[in-house]
């Protein structure tokens, strides 16, 4: 009897490269969330801070060069006290369900990267145990629920107005300001209360489908933001009709009235920093809304 030849295509892994974003972006529309545009895939990946990039990321392709996984990654260059770190966060992770085997070469290809902190801010349950395996470490994300309710500012002036917002920060804060500003999934407050100012960069997040909840993503100055955060959940449900503050403790510090319970796993891995040195920004947090 002869056995037929089945041919079986050869399946590559490589860096995606600017010309290939549109249809990375139009994948990852069809095949991983619908309600992130085509537009906002790009706009999103294409980071709005200045940073030296090797890739947007690692791709498989067919022989026919049919795109058939993604996984897309956003650098940065931060300033940690003495030193520059160069992080790599990775973000959305799609392989198409026929070539699942191959989706793990996508990860080693991005880990093999020398000289990157590797951050996973959003890793979906299956990912989870995947990186501990190759090395990854889990962040304190016990996350305190603050309603927002609709009450008088008093002592606390919440500053959102762009310009506004740039002639009262400086140094740091205000170039984290200018990196940000154009990240889609980041809105920006400032915080003044006694003299004192507090930036605060946040988003809306879903849970359970329902577009309602606002995660902080970063404060300057944590003991102000808890002394103003009822100003802060008045203005976000007026501005944004958010409805529950989930505010990650390892950010804002203890809030002894609100509900504790556990986050979504965020993980990192590092030769260099510690858990303490990992945030939020500069991340698929801050630049894509889902």
């Amino acid at each position: 009897m002869v056995v037929p030849h089945i041919a079986v295509p050869r399946i590559t892994v490589s860096q995606i490269a600017a010309e290939d974003l549109p249809e990375v972006a139009d994948f990852l529309h069809r095949h991983l969330n619908q309600r992130v545009s085509v537009a906002d895939w790009l706009h999103a990946v294409d980071v709005p801070w200045r940073v030296d990039r090797p890739n947007f990321g690692f791709q498989l392709r067919l022989d026919d060069a049919t795109l058939a996984g993604v996984l897309l990654a956003f650098y940065s260059e931060r300033h940690l006290g003495d030193t520059t770190e160069r992080i790599c966060n990775l973000g959305a992770w799609c392989v198409l369900p026929t070539h699942r085997a191959h989706s793990f070469r996508l990860l080693r290809a991005a880990l093999a990267q020398p000289g990157f902190t590797f951050t996973d801010l959003s890793p979906s349950g299956a990912v989870i145990p995947l990186n501990e395996r190759l090395g990854f470490s889990r962040l304190d994300t016990s996350v305190q629920l603050v309603p927002c309710l609709p009450l008088p500012a008093r002592r606390t002036e919440v500053i959102h107005d762009g310009p506004r917002i740039e002639q009262v920060l400086h140094g740091d804060e205000l170039r984290i300001y200018r990196d940000h500003r154009r990240a889609r999934a980041a809105h920006h407050v400032v915080l003044r209360r006694d003299g004192r100012i507090c930036y605060v960069i946040y988003r809306k997040d879903r849970r359970r489908n329902i577009p309602a909840f606002v995660s902080v993503l970063y404060v300057s100055d944590p003991a102000q933001f808890r002394s103003g955060v009822t100003a802060f959940g008045s203005h976000v449900l007026r501005r944004r009709h958010g409805l529950v503050l989930l505010l990650e403790e390892r950010t804002v510090g203890p809030l002894f009235f609100a509900r504790h319970l556990a986050g979504r796993p965020k993980m990192f891995k590092s030769t260099t920093l510690r858990a303490d040195d990992i945030d939020n920004l500069y991340s698929e947090l801050t630049c894509l809304a889902w």
